[in-house]
């Protein structure tokens, strides 16, 4: 998936002109990576805000328009500030059609309420990860990775290893020989046996009246 962004040149720069950019409407950021040298762009904070509350975003190829000219990208920081809702500065990341990319996607796990594990076990769906570090060329970048949980008994787990990845899309190496759960059907039952009731202590002053 492919979103566009339209961004214009930054000229001044510093803590000063940052302030004052922000002041105005606008985000500082830069755009740096391939053969040619960063450069400081400024986006409209409005725009960027409500394009990153949506997940596709920060896993999606980015066309960042600047006077014209489309250059590639990935979003790779964002600084908050610390109590505002409000984004600091943004670092985008250029990408070559023909290079691979490391991303994070996110997973969107389906079908947990249909196992056996928690319709017919009473288990709970838990999620171990919540997005994986895969490495693909930009066309082949997936909005998000789905994990199929309608098999799992309670006690059973989903690794890495289980998982159909889409077509051109790989973990990275570290992750690929650790292989991690990704997600498990947990027992809400508690271990042991239940304990019998305690008798009831006898009345005071020996023999109960009838």
């Amino acid at each position: 998936m492919q979103i566009e962004v339209v961004a214009f040149k930054r000229d001044a720069q510093g803590t000063g002109a940052s302030r004052r950019l922000r002041r105005s409407g606008f985000v500082p950021a830069v755009i740096y990576g391939g053969e040619k040298a960063p450069a400081a762009i400024q986006l409209d904070h409005n725009a960027l805000y409500h394009a990153m509350r949506k997940e596709s975003f920060h896993s999606s190829v980015l066309n960042i328009k600047v006077d014209g000219q489309v250059e590639m990208a990935v979003l790779r920081d964002v600084q908050m500030h610390p109590f505002k809702q409000q984004i600091l500065h943004v670092d985008l990341q250029r990408v070559d059609k023909d290079h691979k990319i490391h991303v994070k996607v996110p997973l969107h796990f389906v079908n947990a309420d249909q196992s056996p594990g928690v319709k017919l076990g009473g288990g709970i769906a838990s999620h171990i990860m919540t997005e994986l570090d895969v490495a693909c060329l930009p066309g082949n970048l997936p909005e998000f990775i789905e994990v199929d949980m309608s098999a799992l008994q309670v006690g059973q787990s989903i690794h890495l290893d289980d998982l159909k990845l889409p077509a051109g899309v790989e973990a990275v190496s570290h992750l690929k020989a650790e292989n991690p759960v990704l997600a498990l059907i947990a027992s809400t039952q508690k271990g042991g046996e239940e304990e019998a009731a305690p008798a009831p202590a006898p009345a005071a002053g020996g023999t109960p009246q009838a």
